[in-house]
């Protein structure tokens, strides 16, 4: 298996001609045509999944968030993403990253958010999703749901009681609130929430839950992960997959 052929399987399932405008997502770093050893799915690029990559024996590392952003100028040292960038090209690894495309994707990142909260009869298009929960839940019954389930710590803004529907938007969604009233939704779950998206929510009878948002985020990119591992499976590739569970903030490695 090629790099460019986990590139076209991930395209498969979340087309990249569909990530926003601003976006940068695919590959990012390395050649399309490298044989894969191994590959290492991570939310973010940082010292420690580069770290853990090197570890595993891989030498691709597909993220969701990407890196180059804003258009880099110059190589160096002394700039943050340019020493992530020189330490893949240093050891060989190639990078792919599947942001908003996967956000937006049937059985993407927002897909298997509400699957993991145990929402039925989902609906909903572009990065909103809104579904029936498994019972009737308060405001603190909602938040000790949805902190078991993503294994996080869930702020409450607003009340409410009775909800049986719950709309979200995965990362930073909190401006998909006002959708998520107009399609009924009695709460609104997002890894952020502006303040003043808070207030005017309240103000519309629309409970907010902020998760956290890599909480929010992590369960989609392992999927793909899961998927990608499944389809090696199926055609007896050997090319191993692993996952890093480390935090966005976690120390950083070793240069």
């Amino acid at each position: 298996m090629t790099v460019q052929q986990v590139y076209d399987f991930i395209n498969a399932r979340a087309p990249y001609e569909t990530q926003a405008p601003y976006d940068n997502s695919g590959l990012l770093v390395g050649d399309p045509s490298a044989p894969v050893q191994g590959v290492h799915f991570a939310m973010d690029l940082t010292q420690p999944v580069i770290d853990e990559a090197i570890a595993s024996g891989a030498n691709l590392i597909v993220t969701h968030h990407p890196i180059m952003f804003s258009p880099i100028k110059r190589l160096v040292t002394t700039d943050y993403e340019s020493r992530l960038i020189m330490r893949l090209v240093r050891h060989g690894i190639a990078m792919i990253s599947a942001h908003t495309n996967l956000d937006q994707a049937p059985g993407g990142i927002n897909d298997v958010l509400a699957q993991r909260l145990g929402l039925t009869g989902i609906t909903g298009e572009g990065f909103l999703r809104m579904g029936e929960l498994p019972r009737p839940m308060s405001a603190s019954e909602l938040a000790a749901h949805v902190s078991q389930a993503l294994n996080t710590t869930v702020r409450t803004m607003g009340s409410g009681e009775n909800i049986t529907r719950l709309a979200m938007c995965s990362g930073g969604g909190s401006d998909e609130w006002r959708a998520a009233r107009d399609m009924g939704a009695q709460a609104f779950l997002s890894g952020e929430i502006k303040h003043h998206h808070a207030l005017e929510a309240a103000d519309s009878g629309i409970l907010c839950l902020e998760a956290g948002h890599h909480a929010t985020e992590e369960p989609g990119i392992f999927a793909l992960a899961d998927a990608l591992q499944n389809e090696l499976n199926a055609v007896q590739c050997n090319v191993h997959v692993s996952t890093s569970r480390l935090a966005a903030y976690a120390a950083p490695g070793r240069p």
